[in-house]
């Protein structure tokens, strides 16, 4: 464990185990999370051999509840400046959802040999919002109330998001999780309510267009068709259409948090993908 100070002074915590000869595989979290959301494949990739780093993002978890910088541009540049101190090479940066959007926002703009591969699981990009460019998105709305509910009652919300649409655990016959639930609840309320409000804007309003199309690293790209959190349909195809050498995986009615209901299988495909 350990930080990297930024240049506006930012503390961000990062988990850096294994070999630190071994090929890097880099996590990024989904929002209001940590690094610790990835605890299920830093063990399985560190049993592989690999080395495995995961940060909280400015504002999340253990990092610094920074009073700006609460957008792509910054979310992107703390990961360089991780990179850069832990001098990187051939890295694999896997995100999930709005950590997705933070892989792509990153490696469009890497330095050369950074990167070898990179993975959208449930991810934000190409662009979550509706508008006339992206009709199929959802509504401004949606955020707003998502906006709403945070600053409301920001304790309850993070026990209604999981328990219900990001497992589906709302869905007949779901095998519900209370251990999945509280974490989730516990890493979210480690983070700053103010950092969490503005990343839904950043998630949900950055086009990303433009950085899928600069990626030239292979690409994987996994998404649950019962995804409730980032639809289906506007997403994951979309993005592989956009990306230069992009593969999609998708996975039939896997919801939005696949990587913890589903691990035996996202695992070993993620393996497999990292190893080609």
């Amino acid at each position: 464990m350990g930080t990297v100070t930024t240049q506006d002074g930012t503390e961000i915590f990062y988990k850096d185990w294994g070999p630190r000869d071994a090929q890097p595989i880099v996590f990024h979290h989904g929002w209001p999370l940590s690094g610790d959301d990835w605890d299920n494949q830093m063990l399985y990739f560190l049993g592989h051999g690999y080395r495995v780093i995961a940060h909280d993002r400015r504002g999340h978890g253990r990092s610094s509840q920074s009073a700006s910088g609460h957008e792509m541009d910054t979310y992107a540049a703390d990961v360089a400046a991780m990179t850069d101190a832990l001098d990187l090479h051939d890295a694999v940066h896997i995100g999930h959802s709005t950590g997705g959007g933070e892989v792509a926002r990153y490696v469009a703009r890497a330095k050369p040999g950074r990167v070898a591969k990179a993975v959208l699981v449930g991810a934000v990009p190409p662009l979550m919002v509706k508008s006339e460019a992206n009709p199929g998105g959802l509504p401004i709305e949606v955020f707003d109330g998502f906006r709403a509910s945070l600053a409301a009652n920001r304790a309850q919300f993070y026990i209604d998001v999981p328990a219900g649409p990001f497992y589906g655990f709302n869905r007949p016959g779901a095998e519900v999780s209370q251990g999945v639930i509280d974490n989730w609840w516990r890493q979210g309320m480690r983070g700053a309510a103010n950092a969490h409000y503005l990343c839904i804007k950043a998630f949900s309003e950055t086009d990303f267009t433009e950085d899928l199309k600069q990626i030239d690293v292979p690409v994987l790209v996994a998404h649950g068709t019962d995804d409730q959190i980032v639809p289906y349909d506007d997403s994951a195809p979309l993005s592989v259409k956009l990306l230069r050498n992009g593969r999609l995986k998708s996975y039939d009615g896997y919801p939005h948090g696949m990587l913890t209901t589903h691990p035996e299988v996202l695992n070993p495909d993620l393996l497999a993908f990292v190893k080609e």
